[in-house]
């Protein structure tokens, strides 16, 4: 499953991210979005794991804080012809 984690403070490393998602369940992969211009996060990212560890994640995560900042943590939906998914 995909996962969205919004709110991250611009200072919240891949690594750091990564490590909270752990404690849940085996990470896929993690990755931070930076700007292409600067390099610099635009404050969001999205985690790969097992079903059963995202939703374990998700529920576990989502409010928490981490940096500093309140973490918004939910399942990451495909983009519509609309605009972009829900998160």
């Amino acid at each position: 499953m995909n996962i969205y984690c919004g709110n991250l403070s611009y200072s919240t490393t891949e690594s750091e991210l990564r490590e909270a998602f752990m404690a849940h369940g085996a990470v896929d992969s993690c990755r931070i979005i930076t700007d292409k211009m600067t390099g610099k996060s635009k404050g969001f990212g999205f985690i790969e794991m097992s079903d059963d560890a995202a939703k374990a994640a998700i529920g576990a995560l989502n409010g928490t804080s981490l940096g500093g900042n309140t973490l918004k943590v939910n399942e990451s939906l495909p983009k519509t012809r609309e605009g972009s998914g829900r998160h």
